[in-house]
């Protein structure tokens, strides 16, 4: 009983910590979505990882490009002059393995770790600073290597996986808001350099700070339509790359489809160009077109409103650019989730956490279905019913993978079959860790046996292949594997206080010969005739064929079992 309890408290004080660490991260990424000064950041991250692991040291070094080695850039908790100036080259010491593998490395004790290589400069410096203990996770940014984040302490002391895994969504937290950061900071400096350029103009100065305040509080593409159209009394349209509206502003503004506003003509340049009675202005981000500004309900544009147009063009394009890139950073995110939970590697625990920082957070809690894609994906849309299903989808291991709440929509998944051509598994319900990891390995053999016996353009349920669903399932539910095939007779029967159910196997035994099955049970052949009659009415025509009436009588025979 000492014992229970003592599990008990130490699973709730587990609880406890996680939920404490939740906060802690949430508590981050708000206070690093209100710094604006990348110094100011990173002093935040080193703070935070060294409050929330709970160490001595927390330090960040960053990636020098030029010099091809990791440079010290932020501390926290460090005493040692020599060790703030330290340089890391590649593979060198724990954070030069760090930043040469792109992987986590952490050891209790780093100066007799033999693992790493030592140098004398790196080992000096850490000697002077007093580190024993050291975590290091890479920092990546849009794909790219940027630096190596730290935690450490003076003392030996062990990191669990769970500290290293908070560290690296400390360490993904930084990523974004760096990207954020650096966005925001490229969009001032765009934006200063419009504005020292025409400095003399007042009302071009005025457009200028709006559209700096817009950016840098967060706001899209539609406040910098509305502000235009607002300056400039106007009417704004915003279309993409591809001709999609993505704004409209302003009195009178046309509701007309996209093709006809002339955003195609716009040079790449992003010069504002008169096409007939409106102007048109290419937002462009290194030479790619990402949409286009057309502007109308004005006869005239003076030199200086010309300008405004194009700065908000410009503003515009950096707004896009870091929409696609944050779209990117999530879906990046969201696949490495996924691949995770599939492959079984990582503490459902930590999934469930990764999960709820996401932007927006999908649902967590429930019972999971997963559904298997084969066949081209690479346009897969997915209706509105299935989005607000959706937990996780992306490609996995050549195909197609959705992890949806649980119960399976399979009219939806049967359209999204025949709309996109594929061919889809379905299996569940799991929840997140080995059971998942099965109903994926189950749904993957599930599309195997669907594509062999060409079943192309269908979503099916190891259920609905009968006696083939029966083969690839790693263990079977019998009762519900009978009442998915025999349910409604089943439930006749009982309603009705018939025998159909004893009328099926008399009618296989006699070799399906109605006239032998009724001597079998003592009836007139037109009384079985009727009672076929009324299976066919409830299990659909075809059930006679000899791929169904395989199925059919498995479940008989299953059926017969589970009575007896």
């Amino acid at each position: 009983m000492i014992a229970q309890m003592e599990d008990l408290r130490q699973l709730l004080a587990a609880s406890k910590k996680r939920e404490a660490e939740l906060s802690a991260l949430v508590d981050v990424a708000r206070e690093l979505a209100s710094a604006r000064d990348p110094g100011r950041v990173l002093d935040t991250i080193v703070h935070r990882a060294r409050t929330l692991i709970g160490t001595d040291v927390a330090y960040l070094t960053l990636y020098d490009a030029a010099q091809g080695d990791t440079y010290m850039r932020a501390t926290d908790g460090s005493v040692s002059a020599a060790f703030q100036q330290l340089r890391l080259p590649l593979g060198a010491g724990l954070g030069g393995l760090v930043a040469k593998t792109y992987k986590p490395y952490w050891t209790e004790d780093y100066p007799s770790d033999r693992r790493f290589r030592h140098t004398s400069s790196i080992d000096d410096a850490v000697g002077e600073e007093g580190l024993v203990a050291i975590c290091g996770t890479p920092l990546i940014v849009e794909g790219a290597f940027v630096g190596v984040l730290f935690a450490s302490n003076r003392t030996r002391r062990p990191f669990s996986r769970e500290e290293v895994s908070l560290l690296g969504s400390l360490a993904t937290l930084a990523a974004v808001t760096i990207v954020q950061v650096r966005a925001a900071a490229e969009t001032a400096a765009a934006l200063e350099q419009l504005s020292a350029a025409h400095a003399g103009a007042e009302h071009a100065a005025a457009a200028h700070d709006r559209f700096a305040e817009i950016v840098l509080s967060g706001g899209d593409v539609d406040a910098i339509a509305a502000a235009l159209a607002d300056l400039l009394d106007v009417w704004v349209v915003l279309v993409d790359a591809t001709g999609n509206q993505l704004a409209t502003a302003g009195h009178n503004a046309p509701s007309e489809p996209a093709g006809g506003i002339p955003w195609a003509d716009s040079p790449v340049s992003g010069r504002l160009t008169r096409i007939g009675d409106r102007w048109v202005v290419a937002a462009t981000a290194k030479g790619e077109r990402l949409g286009a500004l057309v502007i109308g309900g004005v006869d005239e544009l003076s030199g200086a409103d010309q300008r405004i147009v194009e700065r908000a063009a410009v503003v515009t394009a950096l707004v896009l650019l870091f929409r696609r890139q944050a779209a990117e950073q999530s879906r990046r995110a969201r696949a490495d989730i996924l691949a995770d939970a599939l492959s079984g590697t990582t503490d459902p625990r930590a999934l469930v956490d990764r999960l709820r920082l996401l932007d927006p957070p999908p649902p967590t809690s429930g019972q999971l279905v997963v559904a298997v894609c084969r066949g081209d994906h690479s346009a897969v849309r997915l209706s509105a019913p299935l989005e607000d299903k959706l937990v996780l989808a992306g490609p996995y291991a050549g195909d197609f993978v959705l992890i949806l709440q649980s119960p399976t929509m399979a009219g939806e998944l049967n359209d999204l079959a025949r709309r996109s051509n594929l061919t889809i598994g379905v299996t569940g319900p799991a929840t997140w860790g080995p059971t998942l990891v099965e109903a994926h390995q189950q749904a993957t053999r599930l599309v195997t046996t669907m594509r062999r016996l060409g079943k192309s353009a269908e979503a099916a349920a190891p259920d609905d292949l009968g006696v083939a669903g029966l083969i690839g399932a790693a263990q079977v539910d019998v009762q519900a594997h009978v009442r998915h095939l025999l349910g409604a007779v089943l439930d006749y029967d009982e309603q009705r206080g018939t025998d159909l159910i004893g009328t099926l196997r008399a009618y296989f035994a006699a070799g399906q010969s109605p006239t032998r099955a009724a001597g079998a049970l003592h009836l007139h052949p037109n009384t079985v005739q009727q009672r076929l009659d009324r299976v066919t009415a409830l299990l659909g025509d075809g059930w006679q064929q000899p791929e169904r009436a395989l199925d059919v009588q498995v479940a008989l025979r299953l059926l017969q079992a589970i009575r007896e």
